[in-house]
């Protein structure tokens, strides 16, 4: 069960704040127009495979916003040592560059090479390909919460170095579950083979974003045991019906994996997207145009291994169902007479209908309690989910 999966950005950074008793101090790094390119990506040596780039530009560090911005128009290359060269095209127009599938010499060396919208070029050192081993295992314990862990070994004892991120979709339904729907300010019944109208159930769709690493150098084997992905407590959302996680797996360079730790040890600290003054994240990526450009982002090449896990709410100990959603309170609506379904009477636009007493009222609940949807995902069912 092979699809495409859309990478997210990892780069996580890190703001010293300085202040006084009396009055806080922004530093110029901080309200200044920080503008840096954010690279993040792994060039994909599998055989048959996808390479995905995600190319952002960062926020001032005051930013309410926490996401990167995207950069958008850029022409990205794969070039090899012989000056073959593969590209890369941003088809959703989100600032993810993806490639064509290709079977690259994991003998090879790599390097990526950018040219923005406005004539900036960039390129990456060139990289020798990983080979990353297996996953032996994804399994979870649930004591009272849940956390899913993961093993792997190499047998050549020659990888050390892991990086892992993950996927992850959970089923979840609306609060109340009606028959009714708002169409053209009137009220008419959902069609119940139109799974358009059907907001009852939803599925959501995330990546990861925290940085999981591992390294056995200190160890006899190269060997990961029980590493863990993700932990849930008991009563999260995510594991009310049914939950399904990919865990994707890359081989580092020592290099890479000290880029990667420095970035963890940071977020860890701040935990927010595109707030570190970059000038602390030196990378494998450099601006060409301009050398004194820092440039946020360490390119590696490896194969990706990855595994799935899938698992229902029923399978779990002492896991509620159907979990409560605050703010869902119900109202009446009148009506023209007893026959009359379609007038929508109720001032608040932000109510919908929710069923109709026989004879009477039509009960009208807020929106967000009567659409999955607003809980995030959407109401189409992945292909992947069982």
């Amino acid at each position: 069960m092979l699809i495409a999966f859309r990478k997210y950005s990892m780069i996580l950074w890190l703001a010293l704040l300085v202040s006084d008793c009396k009055k806080p101090y922004d530093p110029p790094a901080i309200v200044g127009p920080n503008n840096y390119l954010v690279v993040d990506g792994v060039i994909n040596t599998g055989p048959n495979s996808v390479t995905i780039i995600n190319l952002n530009r960062t926020r001032n560090l005051n930013d309410t916003i926490v996401t990167g911005i995207p950069e958008l128009g850029a022409q990205i290359s794969i070039v090899d040592r012989n000056g073959a060269t593969y590209s890369l095209i941003d088809s959703a127009g989100k600032g993810l560059y993806s490639s064509s599938p290709l079977t690259l010499d994991p003998a090879g060396q790599y390097k990526i090479e950018i040219t923005t919208s406005d004539s900036r070029q960039y390129r990456s050192d060139f990289v020798t390909p990983n080979a990353t081993p297996p996953i032996d295992s994804v399994f979870y314990e649930q004591p009272r919460d849940f956390t899913l862990y993961l093993t792997t070994h190499d047998p050549a004892n020659s990888t050390h170095y892991y990086r892992w991120d993950y996927l992850q979709t959970w089923e979840h339904d609306s609060r109340y579950q009606s028959p009714w729907e708002l169409r053209r300010g009137q009220v008419w019944a959902k069609d119940p083979d139109s799974g358009s109208q059907q907001t009852d159930r939803c599925w959501t769709t995330t990546m990861s974003n925290t940085i999981l690493l591992g390294n056995t150098t200190a160890l006899s084997r190269d060997l990961v045991d029980k590493m863990p992905i993700i932990t849930m407590i008991n009563n999260d959302l995510r594991l009310d019906i049914a939950y399904y996680i990919l865990v994707r797996q890359y081989a580092l360079t020592k290099d890479a994996y000290n880029y990667w730790q420095l970035i963890q040890k940071t977020s860890q600290q701040v935990g927010t997207l595109f707030d570190l003054q970059p000038t602390q994240l030196t990378g494998n990526i450099y601006c060409t145009t301009n050398p004194n450009e820092p440039v946020i982002g360490y390119m590696s090449a490896s194969s990706i291994q990855q595994a799935h896990f899938y698992i229902e709410n029923y399978q779990l100990k002492a896991w509620p169902h159907y979990i409560y959603m605050e703010g869902c309170p119900t109202h009446e609506a009148r009506r023209l007479s007893p026959d009359d379904f379609h007038s929508w009477l109720y001032p608040d636009t932000a109510y919908g209908p929710y069923y109709f007493v026989s004879n009477g009222p039509l009960i009208v609940a807020p929106k967000r309690c009567l659409d999955c949807r607003s809980q995030g995902g959407t109401n189409v069912k992945p292909s992947f989910m069982p």
